[in-house]
């Protein structure tokens, strides 16, 4: 185990999910933090735009769908994407680890539906969920826990198991099609393996992790000195994801309070962290009108002496003609 103090962690930290400035390309980004999430959010840019552009700067996102669903180097599996050369790491996953309760017996009564949601994929596919005929017989109904929305719920199951796959996009709409049709033959891997290499994949891309004795740093981490560059954070990114781990690591409070009553917000509905350097030093509520093509900053606090430059970098990367404050 090797400790760090909490400044070397800081730097470590930031290091390794590229926030130092390093970050060279979208593939490369993406195979080093290890995933993206991905969100319908998009008060300034949908979440796993943001989190690149926080490392790459003004960057084009065509690149991301290109990666996507023509190279194919990269693969979207449960709102999140991923690396290709993880794919034998998650079909380990996606064979091995059981679905839920409620899960497993909503497949179990819908045997019949599951079967012709496969044969309408595999005779007409790649379709979006409402291209899939409803079944012979199929009532639309409300239910405790999946509401209208049976065909939906079909394909979420399916696709955690590895049966379906998300293969493009119509607007934002998910394409969909058989897994095997869409992913890569890869080698099989048990889940033991599959989830202490992902474990150890995550550290790496964490850079340092919180334990009883104090910081420990990953075998492969560096804790070199950390250029003096400026940017938002996407409330989605690693950095901050962890809210306990972001507060002791940089004396940092956040949480996200788009689903907090307005008149009980500390903040605001959706405000990024600033990053100078290695330090969460202020907070920004920007907000991107898509129809005036201006960048809104609704609020700010901290020190933000420099969200200027933060605020100029994010305008260019959304093509938005000018910069507005309402603070």
């Amino acid at each position: 185990m090797r400790l760090v103090s909490q400044e070397e962690a800081r730097r470590i930290a930031v290091r390794a999910q590229l926030l130092d400035g390093s970050a060279t390309s979208v593939l490369d980004t993406v195979r080093r933090i290890g995933f993206l999430q991905l969100d319908p959010i998009s008060t300034v840019a949908p979440p796993q735009q943001l989190i690149l552009w926080s490392r790459l700067g003004p960057y084009d996102p065509n690149e991301l769908e290109r990666l996507l669903w023509e190279e194919r180097k990269l693969v979207e599996w449960r709102a999140f994407i991923y690396p290709v050369e993880h794919l034998p790491l998650l079909r380990a996953r996606m064979r091995q680890r059981p679905l839920n309760k409620n899960a497993r017996e909503w497949l179990a009564e819908n045997r019949s539906f599951r079967r012709y949601v496969l044969r309408e994929l595999e005779s007409r596919g790649p379709l979006l969920s409402r291209e899939i005929e409803d079944h012979v017989g199929l009532r639309r109904e409300d239910h405790d826990w999946w509401g209208a929305r049976k065909m939906g719920l079909m394909l979420e199951i399916l696709a955690a198991k590895g049966e379906v796959a998300v293969v493009g996009r119509r607007g934002k709409q998910r394409v969909w099609d058989l897994a095997d049709r869409w992913y890569p033959e890869t080698e099989k891997v048990s889940l033991r393996e599959a989830e202490r290499v992902l474990d150890d994949l995550r550290f790496r891309a964490l850079g340092v992790r919180l334990t009883r004795e104090g910081w420990e740093a990953h075998p492969d981490a560096e804790d070199e000195p950390v250029r003096d560059r400026v940017t938002l954070l996407s409330p989605f990114d690693r950095l901050v994801h962890d809210r306990d781990r972001a507060e002791a690591l940089f004396d940092f409070h956040y949480r996200l309070e788009m689903y907090v009553p307005k008149a009980k917000r500390e903040y605001g509905y959706y405000v990024l962290p600033l990053l100078v350097g290695d330090r969460i030093v202020g907070r920004a509520e920007p907000r991107f009108d898509r129809k005036s093509r201006a960048l809104e900053l609704l609020g700010a606090w901290g020190d933000t002496s420099r969200l200027s430059e933060a605020l100029a970098d994010l305008a260019a990367f959304l093509g938005a003609g000018r910069v507005e404050t309402a603070v």
